[in-house]
């Protein structure tokens, strides 16, 4: 059994960090509140159901990942959607920071 680079894993928590705290920020602040539960929900979830799954694995993470996912494997499916979502949070919550530090600039 063989791991990814801890330069990977450093990325990963790094990504999986940033979410939360995003998410937080914006329940905070009372903005896609919703949204931002799910999400946070998502980022604990994911890490979770991957690492239960990969257990006994053969390859890394992402090698195994990806054959699990080529053979239609639920829990890859699952942790490919979650990601995705995380992406989209991601993307949303820096396009709607954007959007209002420049409608502040502008007054």
């Amino acid at each position: 059994m063989q791991t990814l680079p801890s330069w990977v894993w450093m990325v990963y928590y790094g990504f999986l960090f940033i979410t939360l705290v995003t998410t937080v920020i914006s329940i905070i602040r009372k903005k896609n509140t919703i949204f931002s539960i799910v999400v946070a929900a998502i980022t604990m979830l994911v890490p979770a159901v991957s690492l239960i799954n990969s257990i006994g694995r053969n390859g890394n993470e992402f090698e195994y990942w990806f054959e699990q996912l080529r053979e239609g494997q639920l829990w890859s499916i699952f942790v490919t959607i979650g990601y995705v979502i995380i992406v989209i949070w991601l993307l949303t919550f820096s396009f709607n920071k954007k959007t209002a530090n420049s409608g502040k600039s502008s007054k």
